[in-house]
């Protein structure tokens, strides 16, 4: 959510919107203000302790709210309107919205009740689906990532259809781009390799052991590496894994990269034959659309709003949901014919330069301008 929250801001900022994004200090030594870009800046308030776990924050946000209101009063700040991004965010946003009697916009990126059709990992809060709703109800606008979002809000929350408007994420394709793929394997000391990769998050709802269970079933893995990126060194999923990964005795087959910067990302992407994304629910899957921008296939779950911008058998394959089987064969099929992934590729990059930031953000404006007439030029998000 971050990659898109940051990246929208600065193509609105270029575009002549100022945008301020109020979030809650992380650490002590995050600066108060700092500048993204041309009219565009990230606002630090105080909301509970820095290093507080995400579960706990629902309880700081009326500490959020007021420090928002003081530093935009002490500022003279004026907004024209709000867009809230996240469940948490959208209590705030539908709060401010109405104190400053200005429209509110709302984002989620996920949502309870499709994350809870999933099946997977700890239950969401009760509250959360509640306040999802009620934020919904509120709102001027609901934004969603993809059709099948949208079909979810209207089915799951009963939200008209003509309040919810689709706008897919989108992607740098300066900074993602096809690069050399035997430099960038010898930059990662991966010559040799036949590399299957894996970027995200590491957690239940993204399917791992799946895509664990699917390599296995793959003939030939004598060059076989799965590099995974993501996951902290410590978090309870990540040891989890690890001790899988030894029980399976797949420890010589599969590198755990850890966080990478979103600078080196592109290496990582440029070095692989193929991302894999096995995820049970994806509400948009942007780091799939990340690979597509380097010209590589992907291998991705028939789910949410993958099947938005990954056509099967074009860019990649879609497989059916929770089916080692069908990812192991749909990745001996790219493992083996290299210029079927040159042509998946291909049609990848191609897919990938119609959904860049810029043109996101001419869409956003374009929405922003519906609500306001004539548009004035300062938004907020949170």
């Amino acid at each position: 959510m971050n990659v898109f929250l940051l990246q929208t801001a600065k193509e609105l900022g270029k575009r002549g919107l100022s945008v301020d994004v109020y979030t809650r200090y992380h650490d002590p030594s995050d600066p108060q203000v700092i500048e993204l870009g041309p009219n565009s800046r990230v606002i630090h308030v105080r909301a509970g302790p820095y290093f507080e776990e995400k579960g706990s924050l629902y309880w700081y946000l009326p500490q959020f709210i007021r420090n928002v209101m003081c530093y935009s009063s002490a500022e003279q700040l004026e907004y024209q309107l709000v867009h809230s991004h996240y469940w948490l965010s959208g209590r705030a946003g539908m709060f401010l919205a109405k104190q400053w009697q200005v429209p509110h916009v709302a984002s989620f990126h996920t949502l309870a009740s499709l994350k809870q059709q999933a099946y997977v990992g700890a239950p969401e809060p009760e509250m959360r689906a509640g306040a999802e709703r009620k934020i919904m109800e509120a709102a001027e606008l609901v934004l969603a990532y993809s059709d099948h979002e949208r079909d979810a809000m209207a089915r799951l929350y009963d939200v008209a259809r003509p309040r919810i408007e689709v706008l897919p994420a989108g992607v740098d394709t300066d900074v993602f781009r096809p690069m050399d793929r035997e430099a960038c394997k010898r930059e990662l000391g991966l010559e040799g390799k036949k590399v299957v990769l894996y970027v995200g998050r590491v957690e239940p709802i993204k399917g791992l052991d799946l895509l664990l269970n699917a390599v296995t079933s793959i003939e030939d893995r004598r060059d076989l590496k799965l590099v995974m990126v993501g996951g902290k060194e410590g978090e309870p999923e990540v040891v989890r894994l690890k001790a899988r990964i030894q029980e399976m005795g797949l420890a010589e087959m599969v590198w755990f990269v850890g966080p990478v910067k979103q600078e080196r990302l592109p290496t990582f992407y440029n070095a692989a034959e193929a991302l894999v994304l096995p995820s049970h629910y994806e509400s948009f899957g942007l780091v799939a659309l990340e690979a597509l921008a380097c010209g590589t296939p992907v291998v991705a779950s028939r789910v949410g709003g993958l099947p938005t911008f990954l056509k099967d058998g074009e860019t990649g394959y879609l497989v059916p949901w929770r089916s080692p089987d069908s990812f192991a064969d749909r990745l001996e099929v790219l493992l083996t014919h290299a210029a079927l992934r040159e042509s998946m590729g291909r049609a990848g990059r191609q897919k990938a330069l119609s959904l860049g930031w810029d043109r996101l953000a001419e869409r956003l404006e374009g929405k922003y301008s519906s609500l306001l007439s004539p548009l004035l030029p300062a938004a907020a998000g949170s």
